[in-house]
């Protein structure tokens, strides 16, 4: 499982498109407010569709959605080669969107249940670590080789290259082990929607922590080109700068094992060290800053891993999926905000500025962290 897991993520993330998508909409002659646009478009599909594909993931095969998502990508991959447009681009981010939908709270929940079954399930946060490592690897795979791919065939090639991989990640998709039986979950995904009750607290505030530290850096990504080329760097080598960017968000994702021994003080040290990692790296405005990027996305990552584990030893099995996806919808809801504040923010500073000011709900979330461990601990002490 853990083989298919690794390839699953790496090719779903070798996507020659990542690094270059941005500049296609810019020379397309898109706004800075219509990219943005786009952004929030993929999320609000995400929005839509997240809570009803992860209760559809516990009401039937997980695995099914897992291949069925790449395939609704590569058909929004190819609307933007042959008609790149302001319409064929936001119709790609809706077929986009909705493949993420479908794979986002069905992974989670297959691979913690086949490990569960297996009796390792304190692997889950090591395993995931490495799965979203591998993926990070094949971004940085991804913009290693798109300068020469585009150089080569221009955004055509790219975009079929793009297309392959997604069809090869349907392919590795059928190859996930799933010995859950779907008779034992309810009998629609309707039916698995309506058995989820509230939360409890412990549940809820994982799912808080889940969206918060996830949506703020995980829209900043898209932005990560703009960035780079404001530094004055050509656009021919700025693949290989955010090859920097990703190989700390790959370190961050190995740490996971060792991380999960960070009490609440040292998850809130992470998000705040990272947060001013950040702002420095950016305001720099030069390439050498973006090593302080690197170093903040590496904290994110690692604190985004952690805080999934942290949720899916609160949650049972018969649910799995679709409380996975409850945070996920906090997490693309959080990250449309971020979008809309990005366009307004950036459109009058510039993307340093942007950036650094995207650090401070970090800094917040680390001081509520910090508090409740403190209540915690003055909780557990005797009277």
């Amino acid at each position: 499982m853990t083989r298919t897991l690794y390839g699953y993520a790496f090719l779903d993330d070798f996507v020659l498109l990542y690094p270059v998508y941005a500049l296609l909409f810019g020379d397309t002659g898109l706004s800075l407010g219509q990219i943005s646009s786009l952004f929030a478009l993929w999320s609000i599909t995400g929005v839509l569709l997240e809570i009803p594909s992860g209760a559809w993931a516990d009401a039937v095969s997980r695995r099914l959605l897992l291949w069925l998502g790449p395939l609704l990508t590569a058909v929004g991959f190819t609307l933007w080669v042959l008609i790149p447009s302001y319409g064929a681009f936001a119709l790609g981010f809706v077929l986009w969107g909705a493949g993420g939908a479908l794979g986002s709270g069905a992974l989670e929940a297959l691979v913690y249940e086949e490990l569960d079954r297996l009796g390792a399930a304190d692997d889950y946060a090591r395993v995931t670590g490495r799965a979203r490592a591998a993926g990070l690897v094949a971004v940085m795979a991804a913009m290693g080789l798109a300068g020469p791919v585009l150089a080569l065939g221009g955004y055509p090639l790219v975009g079929a290259a793009s297309v392959l991989t997604c069809l090869l990640t349907a392919a590795v998709a059928t190859r996930f082990p799933e010995h859950r039986s779907t008779a034992s979950g309810t009998e629609s995904w309707y039916g698995t929607l309506r058995a989820v009750r509230r939360p409890d607290r412990p549940v809820t505030a994982a799912l808080l922590l889940v969206a918060a530290v996830g949506s703020v850096w995980g829209a900043l990504d898209e932005y990560t080109p703009l960035l780079v080329r404001d530094t004055g760097v050509p656009d021919w080598a700025g693949p290989y700068l955010l090859l920097l960017i990703w190989a700390g968000a790959t370190a961050g994702s190995l740490l996971a094992g060792p991380g999960e021994r960070l009490g609440a003080a040292g998850f809130a040290g992470l998000l705040a060290g990272s947060a001013l990692a950040l702002a420095a790296g950016a305001l720099a405005r030069a390439p050498t800053g973006l090593v302080l990027v690197a170093v903040a996305f590496g904290g994110f990552q690692l604190a985004s891993v952690l805080a999934d584990a942290r949720l899916q030893r609160r949650i049972d099995d018969s649910a799995r999926a679709t409380v996975t996806s409850i945070a996920g919808l906090g997490t693309e809801l959080a990250t449309v905000a971020v979008f809309g504040a990005y366009a307004a923010i950036g459109s009058a500073t510039g993307h340093s500025t942007a950036f650094a000011v995207f650090g401070v709900p970090y800094l917040v979330t680390a001081a509520l962290v910090a508090g409740a461990g403190r209540v915690a601990r003055r909780r557990s002490e005797p009277s």
